[in-house]
């Protein structure tokens, strides 16, 4: 009998210990804006906010997604980037839709209602070749990869073009949540002015490796010493 109650408390322990270990936790953050981005001024819109993510222990975050709401403008005169509290950096605007013809410079639908991904299937890069929506207020919706192109936006047209992907959502993995994210818009043409009607975070943490590490022994003690009372 004592040792089918050592062996149940191991086993309990042991499924406490993977479900502790493999727990997420997912928090999301919705800000109301209604400010417009200075139209033709690389001086932009600062949008900053200080979020305490997790108090009870500290955490690692897992994955981001960005939720953002503009309307009117012109989408290829935008340029956005979301910066983290401790690290992190991505470019999820870059003058959407340049082409390596120096005629045209970015899309021109009016905003955009759309959530940011790393996981979603396209690029927002050149979203009018990838089977895109606009909704009755002429607004792109749906969810894209960032643009993640990580080149000054007043660059020349040709260097957008094919340019790589390395300023995206996974550059947060790994890091405290906990601080100021910045959100910064510019609009570098002149022309109708864009409004942020608001923007939000879904952020995914997981307690940091030394609090897993912690857990993983506590699962490995308790069953090494049912192992020697069963041996003895």
């Amino acid at each position: 009998m004592k040792r089918n109650t050592i062996l149940s408390v191991t086993a309990a322990m042991a499924f406490w210990g993977t479900t502790a270990l493999a727990q997420t936790s997912e928090t999301i953050y919705n800000f109301n804006v209604n400010q417009a981005i200075p139209v033709d001024n690389p001086l932009g819109l600062t949008l900053q906010t200080n979020l305490t993510v997790n108090v009870a222990s500290a955490a690692q975050i897992q994955s981001v997604t960005v939720s953002l709401n503009v309307t009117n403008g012109f989408n290829g005169d935008l340029y956005a980037y979301l910066d983290g509290p401790n690290g992190g950096y991505a470019v999820l605007l870059n003058r959407v839709g340049v082409s390596n013809n120096a005629t045209q410079f970015g899309y021109s639908d009016a905003g955009l209602n759309v959530t940011f991904s790393d996981a979603a299937a396209n690029s927002i890069q050149y979203y009018q070749s990838a089977g895109y929506s606009i909704n009755s207020g002429g607004q792109l919706t749906g969810t894209w990869q960032p643009e993640g192109v990580n080149i000054p936006p007043n660059s020349p047209p040709a260097d957008f073009f094919g340019a790589s992907q390395t300023a995206l959502l996974d550059s947060f993995e790994g890091t405290n949540p906990n601080g100021d994210w910045t959100l910064f818009l510019a609009d570098l043409s002149a022309g109708s002015p864009s409004t942020v009607v608001s923007w939000g975070l879904d952020i995914v943490t997981v307690p940091e490796p030394s609090t897993l590490a912690l857990m993983a022994l506590g699962v490995m003690g308790v069953a090494l010493i049912a192992r020697r009372q069963r041996q003895a």
